[in-house]
């Protein structure tokens, strides 16, 4: 019963931290040295630093409180899981960020960018067309263990807000000394850990062509 909102909160928090991330990180890696990099930078070093409870606590002064556009806690409805979503995809799309800026930076620097700077592209259409998809490899590895964690790893969020999740739910358990519960949370998490990591390597091939290309030969 928990666990469709656990896992609701979860792909919304992931969609969250993922375009911050990845906007952060573009900014960053585009405009290398500038002052829009160091900005962008130190967003991402705010978001890993605040804790969560801090950040959901904010959140709900500012947008609930006192702008009173949502509801500050409780469950059902989009404008109710927008609060908690945000201050996890918040915390997490720093990580993502400093890891587009260097993956980017890392992908920017290869032979092949400089044959498309030649060729009279854009830094813009460069990134895009050429370096993103390379560059994006690591970060899906990252997302997707992010994403396992907070399978089981909202506990604090969900307090802050009072909603349901298996994270709470693990908590009660061991406070009850609930052992089959437990059990069976862990199963549930260990379970959304393997697919979570099965669709990240399926994913591979698709950001990278030269992976395609190997599992093609080898066939």
């Amino acid at each position: 019963e928990q666990l469709p909102s656990t896992l609701e909160l979860a792909a919304t928090a992931i969609v969250i931290a993922s375009f911050l991330g990845l906007a952060l990180g573009l900014l960053a890696a585009v405009w290398h040295d500038t002052w829009i990099d160091r900005a962008a930078m130190l967003v991402a070093l705010g978001g890993v630093s605040m804790p969560s409870f801090w950040l959901g606590l904010l959140l709900i002064f500012v947008f609930s409180l006192q702008l009173g556009w949502l509801p500050a806690t409780g469950q059902g409805g989009f404008s109710r899981l927008l609060l908690p979503a945000a201050t996890i995809g918040l915390n997490y799309s720093a990580v993502i960020a400093r890891l587009v800026r260097s993956s980017l930076l890392d992908v920017l620097g290869n032979g092949y960018i400089g044959t498309a700077r030649a060729k009279g592209l854009s830094e813009w259409g460069v990134t895009l067309k050429h370096a993103l998809g390379n560059a994006l490899i690591p970060v899906t590895t990252i997302i997707g263990v992010q994403l396992g964690n907070l399978l089981a790893g909202t506990i604090i969020v969900e307090t802050v807000f009072s909603r349901r999740g298996m994270g709470r739910l693990a908590v009660t358990a061991v406070l009850d000394k609930d052992y089959p519960l437990i059990q069976g949370v862990v199963l549930v998490s260990a379970l959304g850990y393997v697919l979570t990591n099965l669709l990240v390597d399926l994913s591979y091939s698709a950001l990278d062509p030269r992976i395609r290309h190997r599992e093609a030969a080898k066939a």
